[in-house]
């Protein structure tokens, strides 16, 4: 768990970037609409929405490499930007051994294969190719090689580590990445006869694969013509259920109701939540990405905000877009996306023949707000979940702890002793106010010697973890350790 929480901490940095593109692309398309329903892009006007749809989707597309760097940083000791170019090599690596075209050279592909390869650069490849930048920048940052290697000492032997260590995750993924989207096709082809339940548990399913990437195995069953199916490309050529054998669109609708109006109840559920001293930055992280969801349907940078920092929260999140799409399907609401359920898509669909009941959208989306902010909210503070602005950080009045010693390299050598020494020492980092350690043997801890420093305290929030609160001070004493123990 604390592995996923540092993951969701590290996550934080490119999620960041992510709410304004979303925004952009709702402004763009609603300016030209031709850049979603295709046609030619006229006047001053749409030509300005078209640039805007472009800035959104220039970030949005790449999101994977975003999540790779950010977590190559993040996850690094000294959150180091070594371990951020270590995971763009890794990222680079991967998703060109993995590619479609280079793949089919060494080996055969069956068309399910050559759909799961297309789909390699996607953020799951990304947050792996962070793990691996950092993991190998703090395994090998300080690598001392022979003489005649010394240039590639240290950090500069960081990357190629990661790029060995790529080939060999590339390999199993050469094997594992289709059995894993064939798996999916399969699931998807084996619930499409189940009605609205079928509907509700691709739905389902769809969230639940978004942090690995793999719901594009789903969409293809659903949205195109890998079985017959094609919700969405059959919605959007103009034709209707009376066309087909299903009632179309209802492998769509149901989205619209949680991406327009859930997402925004579940924020507002993480903003009255949070601590008071962190309610600014959750309400600018949320409420940016509720509007994002809103707009055009962009829903990642609400949903990786969260689901590695509560990654049962995220579980029951999936099971409520499951829910709201039976629900959705029953009762005859349908509306189509060519880009995401949000409002933009909900107007240009509108007008189609398939789409039915689209008022419904206002008692949908109500009960969608209501029942998301019930929901998270209860689940929030009943099992105490660390959703944005509810991290483990130092409380208002550590900030207010002044060090009685100046001399950092002083106050640093005195807690190392105090902690038994750096080889009982496995982890070193600080947040605000506090010096985050991770020991060995919990045993060779004296506190009485590590408060001698002049600190104002000692917390044991686990048998191996030690925080020391300093004060804000922290980051001086927390470099000086961090000499010390090399």
């Amino acid at each position: 768990m604390k592995f996923l929480q540092k993951l969701g901490k590290s996550l934080m940095l490119p999620v960041a970037c992510l709410p304004i593109c979303g925004i952009l692309m709702g402004i763009g398309y609603a300016l030209c609409p031709a850049t979603m329903q295709g046609g030619e892009v006229t006047g001053i006007l749409q030509q300005i929405g078209y640039y805007l749809v472009k800035a959104g989707g220039a970030l949005i597309d790449n999101m994977a490499i975003l999540f790779a760097i950010g977590i190559g940083v993040g996850m690094s000791e000294d959150n180091d930007g070594t371990g951020g170019l270590a995971a763009l090599a890794s990222w680079l690596m991967i998703t060109n051994l993995l590619s479609t075209a280079n793949v089919s050279v060494i080996m055969s592909l069956s068309e399910d294969a050559t759909l799961a390869f297309d789909k390699i650069q996607n953020p799951f490849i990304g947050i792996i190719a962070g793990i691996i930048g950092a993991t190998c920048y703090n395994k090998f940052k300080g690598t001392k090689l022979p003489d005649f290697l010394s240039f590639f000492s240290g950090k500069r032997c960081v990357a190629i580590v990661a790029g060995v260590v790529s080939i060999i995750v590339s390999v199993v993924l050469l094997f594992v990445w289709p059995i894993l989207f064939g798996a999916l096709v399969a699931l998807g082809e084996g619930i499409a006869n189940l009605g609205a339940v079928g509907a509700g548990l691709y739905a389902f399913f769809n969230r639940l694969l978004i942090p690995f990437g793999l719901h594009h195995a789903l969409n293809n069953v659903f949205w195109f013509d890998t079985i017959g199916l094609g919700d969405l490309t059959h919605f959007w050529a103009g034709e209707t259920s009376a066309d087909v054998t299903w009632s179309l669109g209802m492998y769509m609708s149901g989205f619209f109701p949680c991406m327009m109006f859930g997402i925004p109840g579940a924020a507002l559920a993480m903003v009255h939540t949070a601590k008071s001293n962190k309610k600014k930055v959750a309400i600018g992280l949320v409420t940016s990405a509720a509007i994002a969801a809103f707009v055009c349907g962009v829903t990642e940078p609400f949903e990786f905000a969260f689901m590695f920092l509560a990654p049962g929260l995220y579980v029951v999140y999936a099971l409520l877009y499951a829910i709201f799409t039976v629900i959705t399907v029953l009762v005859g609401f349908r509306a189509g996306f060519s880009f995401s359920a949000g409002l933009t898509d909900l107007v240009f669909s509108a007008p189609l023949p398939a789409a039915q009941n689209t008022w419904m959208i206002i008692p949908l989306g109500i009960a969608a707000f209501i029942v998301f902010y019930v929901v998270f909210r209860f689940a929030i503070v009943k099992f105490d979940l660390k959703t944005p602005g509810r991290e483990d950080d130092d409380q208002d009045e550590e900030k207010k702890v002044v060090l009685a010693n100046d001399n950092f390299t002083e106050v640093a050598s005195i807690i190392l002793e105090g902690i038994g020494g750096k080889e009982n020492v496995t982890s070193i980092d600080n947040c605000i106010t506090r010096l985050r350690l991770e020991i060995k043997d919990y045993t060779k801890v004296d506190e009485k010697k590590i408060k001698s420093a002049g600190v104002a305290g000692v917390i044991r929030p686990g048998k191996n973890s030690v925080q020391v609160i300093v004060g804000t001070k922290v980051q001086f004493v927390a470099d000086e350790f961090k000499k010390l123990c090399k």
